[in-house]
């Protein structure tokens, strides 16, 4: 890719002003004084889409078809903080998959390089690359072309690595299949074992029993059917399970896995994972999705820190630890992927009434499973509860201002469904009383 210094002087002010747009985003991402607005997103949508325009036109030169420099690098740059923008507005249109697709092909190429997965783990992305396509049909007609080119482009991209990781497991027989998802989820716990800053030898020895009931349950170095036969796809397996006793071998010889020329990023992977497993269990609450933007690229960083996918000191030799910084380089693109996928279509304005009538719904569904109301007085609180909040609207709809935010249907279906609650509990109570 060339430097900035060789961006072609008629694609300078080009990425001048593609600077300033993501300075801008970078404002908006940071500024916590106020909700990110779908208005403001738009805005700086549609002033990126021209300089798209004019980027396409210039590269209509087929001297210039495969001209990559700077003006590409920051160009993703500010599609992966649109595309995460319009998800913290509750926004879920074509531009809004961008973000998702980056991290599936990280996924997918970390996959690839491993050679650890089954069909347990490729199934979700499918079907995560179909719901992206069915959005980007929904919005061919609406949507400007270039950011329809741009994002099928990536999908195709997606969708051809993914069909290689489905053929390579086609050579394993259906009846290896379970043992096979067995072999990979070990290999995961191994390593999510040995990644930890103390762990005990004991957690290790029982995956290693494990490991060795199923290579006792070879004959002859096969894996059989039930039937007796030799199913396709040993030395698939057998190249696993190998690979697990390597794994855990070391893991148990040696006590300090990582070399201390790795350790730095060890700590930034230990703490960025720490940061991301703490997200999935309060992100309803604490999340604005223009936060991922930080982790993608210092996750990025530091996957491009790779020589020939290891590693390496300043003297280019291959540190120990190799597999344990791996396993958290990828445990952290796993956990933004989920949470980019939990997403929900509603703004970041509204998620704090979104979560309030969510709690009620749970509680109002645990009344209702553990036999319903004993007397009336119980469902005060839940009531006052959804007439304060359906106090905050004006003409049906919750504003924030003078603005309407996304998610508008959403939570309105969130609330008449707590008040059918409501009404069933009140129902059957009084029947009950009847009877």
């Amino acid at each position: 890719m060339s430097s900035a210094a060789t961006v072609p002087k008629i694609e300078q002010a080009i990425l001048q002003k593609l600077i300033a747009i993501r300075t801008r985003l970078t404002t908006l991402k940071q500024d916590r004084s106020t909700y990110l607005k779908s208005s403001d997103v738009n805005t700086v949508y549609e002033q990126t889409i021209d300089e798209v325009r004019k980027i396409n036109h210039i590269r209509e030169d087929p001297s210039l078809h495969d001209e990559q420099n700077r003006v590409d690098v920051v160009l993703d740059d500010v599609f992966q903080l649109l595309s995460l923008s319009f998800l913290t507005v509750g926004v879920r249109s074509a531009p809004a998959t961008y973000a998702s697709l980056t991290t599936v092909k990280r996924l997918l190429d970390h996959l690839k390089e491993s050679r650890v997965y089954s069909n347990n783990d490729l199934a979700p992305i499918e079907d995560r690359l179909n719901e992206i396509k069915d959005i980007i049909e929904r919005d061919v007609v609406s949507e400007s072309p270039e950011i329809i080119q741009l994002i099928r482009a990536k999908i195709s991209v997606c969708e051809t690595e993914l069909k290689e990781l489905q053929d390579s497991l086609a050579v394993v027989s259906q009846e290896l299949l379970p043992t096979l998802q067995k072999l990979v989820s070990i290999r995961r716990q191994i390593v999510s074992i040995g990644s930890r800053a103390k762990f005990s030898i004991s957690e290790l020895k029982a995956l290693q029993e494990e490991l060795r009931n199923i290579e006792n349950s070879r004959v002859d170095g096969n894996f059989l059917s039930p039937d007796g036969n030799i199913p396709d796809g040993q030395n698939v397996l057998n190249g696993l399970l190998e690979d697990c006793h390597n794994v855990l071998n070391d893991f148990i010889a040696r006590e300090d896995l990582v070399a201390p020329s790795l350790h730095p990023i060890y700590e930034q992977l230990t703490e960025m994972k720490n940061q991301l497993d703490n997200l999935m269990l309060t992100h309803k609450w604490t999340l604005r999705e223009t936060d991922l933007y930080n982790y993608q690229q210092k996750l990025a960083a530091i996957d491009d820190m790779r020589v020939n996918g290891v590693f390496v000191d300043d003297n280019g030799n291959t540190p120990e630890g190799q597999a344990i910084l791996l396993y958290l380089l990828r445990r952290c693109y796993a956990l933004i992927y989920r949470l980019l996928v939990s997403s929900e279509p509603v703004s970041e304005a509204l998620i704090p009434i979104q979560n309030q009538l969510s709690t009620v719904r749970k509680c109002l569904m645990e009344v209702k499973r553990m036999g319903g109301l004993s007397s009336a007085r119980e469902l005060y609180p839940y009531q006052m509860k959804l007439a304060s909040i359906d106090n905050l609207r004006m003409d049906g709809k919750f504003m924030i201002g003078n603005h309407i935010p996304e998610g508008q249907g959403l939570l309105n279906a969130l609330l008449a469904e707590c008040f059918d609650l409501c009404h069933e509990l009140r129902v059957e109570m009084d029947e009950n009383d009847q009877e």
